[in-house]
């Protein structure tokens, strides 16, 4: 399929494009490298986690029924049958009409279904404890299982694992994990006016951001950016770069040359190598001009060569993205996290696109804050710089009203 540049696609259907595109592979790591990719696979348990019953309190393990009605006033009396240290599953149950001395972590014995905290109790000596308060049966303990039954689904395909879910499979003795690999991203920029950002730029040459401001997203969304040397606005330099980029990456961001002037040549060198174009247009500001191919199944992204418009639809487009390569199942569905503020002032938007507007936010104690609009040209740097979010103006509206309460995204 092949879209001109005046048809440009709407967000929607340029993200249902983005889905076609098959996650990557799964591959092995170790648990601790597994922190921040996507789960390959459903994670079954392979045991009860705790393998027994455990005390959550320093205490004293007893039957709650024979505590039952403990007051500081009328306090129930229990003989001390044994001190149960930490590690060991007591071999002997617990008597009735007796209590066990245990410590946080240690697995309580047969018979016992509560543990009274150490505060509500006294040693009386010759073995006497006193308890003054009672406790249902379960408290302050855990039971077998209770984290984890074995054959238990304990985490699903797709999650992102966080530390917390590096604790459960390393208490699980997971210690190797299935994983999405990590997509690796080539990062192009072009342009005959670009010079790298150590080089001090002849009248008419401007320093490479685009490089650089990409490959820290691509970082920042858990990938592996490659970054390639400036390529010249010629054709056969275009070419030969991305016949190079997609043969050896799972994605190809190439900044500049995706408009329709006489130098962009993005649109011919990627038909020159066979690859399919699905987009080229989408309905959104900035970054009305991108382009989405697919060569050999592997996604390019032509990105406007504007700094700002090249991250928008890098935060927009390309996170999600990387997000699904990794393996992420809800990469495209899960709400973007906002957060609530004020509109300080009337602005207007161009319907038929989804309008992106910088905001730059005003605390305001006991009330939301104020999200004053930022604006200024795509190419202008400083725009991001002042900014604290973006707000989203739908495709069918006109605007927004000062006054209105808006969802900022962070960026």
């Amino acid at each position: 399929m092949r879209e001109g540049f005046f048809r440009a696609v709407s967000t929607a259907e340029f993200t249902k494009l983005l889905r076609t595109f098959p996650p990557l592979p799964a591959e092995n790591v170790p648990l601790d490298a597994a922190r921040g990719r996507f789960l390959a696979g459903d994670v079954l348990a392979g045991e009860d986690l705790p393998a027994a019953g455990r005390a959550a309190m320093d205490g004293y393990a007893v039957r709650a029924a024979e505590v039952f009605g403990a007051t500081e006033n009328s306090p129930a009396y229990l003989d001390l049958a044994m001190d149960i240290p930490i590690g060991i599953i007591p071999d002997q149950p617990l008597p009735p009409g007796r209590c066990a001395r245990i410590v946080t972590g240690a697995f309580l014995p047969q018979g016992a279904d509560a543990v009274v905290m150490v505060e509500y109790t006294e040693d009386l000596g010759a073995g006497a404890i006193e308890i003054r308060r009672p406790v249902p049966p379960g408290e302050n303990m855990l039971f077998a299982g209770e984290d984890a039954a074995l054959g238990q689904r304990i985490l699903a395909a797709g999650t992102r694992l966080r530390p917390q879910e590096i604790g459960m499979l390393a208490a699980l003795g997971q210690t190797v994990v299935a994983v999405g690999r990590r997509p690796s991203v080539a990062v192009l920029s072009t342009g005959d006016e670009l010079v790298p950002a150590s080089a001090t730029p002849r009248p008419g040459q401007i320093r490479d951001v685009n490089t650089h401001t990409l490959s820290a997203m691509v970082e920042a969304a858990g990938a592996e950016p490659h970054a390639f040397p400036l390529v010249p606005d010629d054709l056969p330099g275009i070419t030969a770069a991305l016949a190079d980029a997609t043969a050896s990456h799972d994605l190809t961001l190439l900044s500049g040359g995706s408009s329709v002037g006489a130098r962009d040549f993005t649109l011919d060198a990627l038909r020159g190598l066979g690859a399919d174009i699905l987009a080229h247009g989408v309905a959104i500001s900035p970054g009305k001009p991108t382009i989405l191919a697919s060569r050999a199944g592997r996604p390019v992204i032509g990105l406007p060569g504007q700094v700002t418009s090249a991250q928008v639809v890098m935060a927009v487009f390309g996170a999600p993205l990387l997000a699904h390569l990794a393996g992420d199942v809800a990469a495209f569905d899960r709400p973007v996290r906002t957060f609530p503020a004020i509109l300080s002032r009337n602005i207007a938007s161009k319907q038929g696109r989804e309008d992106h507007v910088r905001v730059r936010l005003e605390p305001r104690p006991g009330e939301l804050p104020l999200a004053h609009p930022v604006l200024g040209k795509s190419g202008l740097l400083k725009t991001l710089l002042l900014a604290d979010g973006l707000i989203v103006i739908p495709a069918d509206l006109e605007g927004y009203a000062g006054g209105l309460e808006v969802a900022v995204r962070p960026i």
